[in-house]
């Protein structure tokens, strides 16, 4: 079976937060046009025929929508999207859903449309109510986690799949031991920490990760993650999932990790097509996908020359053991992980390798 991801961003960089930390507020800045709008039915249904079509066997394909905040392209997009992907569809397409939303918009509508079209939903949450409502307010500066607490709920209430993304910022990484025991007071068993970033211009800010947060923060949630793993209290935590099935020669589940790049189809409101999320700049603008088929795409000069760009390594690497199954990470988001004088990767993986390993042992 071929296995095939879109990432598609219906509402591009609108939002109705005002997060102190967006990543993709600063990308779009970035840009001559930093709003693309609302992606219109044409570009749309271009965009699920050209998938459709490309397979003509057996397939999983997904489609994973992002944003800004992917609900503020409206209910109706996702509807005719979905109506329109049944009505082209074959029987050996096996279609996949996701979504990632801050979670403030959500109502019984939304959440019953999650469950029939059975979406994945991503909600963001910045664990207990006092950092995340500091970090993530909506554009009028009010809290928002008291909401999103109770949308959760209703998902739960009825039966939609999620998981809680979190970023993981400097005021965070603080409380390692408070954020793990959130997520088990609330029963949250999937998650994915997502190391916060600087700005293109920057190599730190009040918010964004350094290795040493990194590595404070992994130390201690690891030892609480292990010890409830050992009382069969098991959580899925993003990175845990992809790094220690290294350790058992396993590729990860998400790109990056093994320290190359691939096309990841990012496309845009307006049907512009990007390598990378974290790179939806002009200068990495592939073209349109209502002028380009997915071959051109992924055979076009700019994709090619994106997945060799040389990135940012340590001196760290040259002697490193873990060198072979990590080449450097992310090339975006390694300015997280290392330095040329501290690595947390190789501090971390170092002291509970033996931990790791064992738990390797079994998968």
């Amino acid at each position: 079976m071929k296995y095939f991801s879109m990432l598609i961003k219906p509402a591009s960089s609108i939002c109705n937060l005002r997060c102190k930390y967006c990543f993709y507020s600063d990308v779009s800045q970035h840009r001559e046009i930093k709003n693309y709008g609302i992606m219109g039915q044409e570009v749309m249904e271009r965009l699920i025929a050209q998938v459709l079509s490309y397979f003509n066997e057996e397939s999983s394909i997904s489609f994973a929508f992002q944003g800004g905040e992917p609900t503020c392209a409206g209910i109706e997009y996702f509807r005719n999207f979905t109506k329109f992907v049944a009505e082209k569809k074959n029987d050996f397409h096996h279609i996949h859903y996701s979504l990632q939303t801050n979670g403030t918009l959500l109502d019984d509508e939304w959440i019953s449309f999650f469950k029939k079209h059975q979406f994945l939903v991503g909600v963001s949450l910045d664990g207990e109510k006092c950092i995340h409502d500091e970090l993530r307010p909506n554009n009028l500066g009010q809290g928002t986690h008291d909401t999103i607490m109770a949308n959760i709920e209703k998902m739960k209430l009825a039966g939609v799949d999620f998981n809680i993304l979190t970023v993981l910022t400097r005021q965070l990484a603080q409380k390692p031991k408070e954020l793990f025991e959130f997520y088990q007071k609330n029963d949250f068993n999937y998650v994915q920490l997502i190391p916060c970033l600087p700005d293109f211009e920057s190599k730190e800010d009040e918010y964004s990760m350094q290795s040493t947060d990194f590595y404070h923060f992994y130390d201690i949630f690891f030892a609480e993650w292990y010890a409830a793993y050992l009382n069969n209290q098991i959580m899925s935590v993003g990175y845990f999932d992809n790094m220690i099935p290294l350790f058992a020669n396993l590729p990860p589940q998400m790109c990056g990790y093994l320290g190359f790049c691939s096309v990841q189809f990012v496309v845009e409101s307006d049907g512009g097509v990007y390598p990378c999320d974290f790179y939806v700049l002009d200068e990495y603008r592939i073209g349109n996908i209502q002028e380009m088929s997915l071959e051109e795409i992924v055979k076009s000069a700019v994709a090619r020359q994106f997945v060799k760009e040389p990135k940012r390594m340590s001196k760290l690497c040259a002697d490193c053991r873990y060198q072979k199954i990590c080449n450097g990470n992310c090339k975006r988001m390694n300015i997280c992980y290392f330095d040329d004088e501290f690595c947390a990767l190789q501090a971390f993986m170092k002291k509970h390798e033996e931990k790791i390993l064992a738990i390797a042992r079994r998968i």
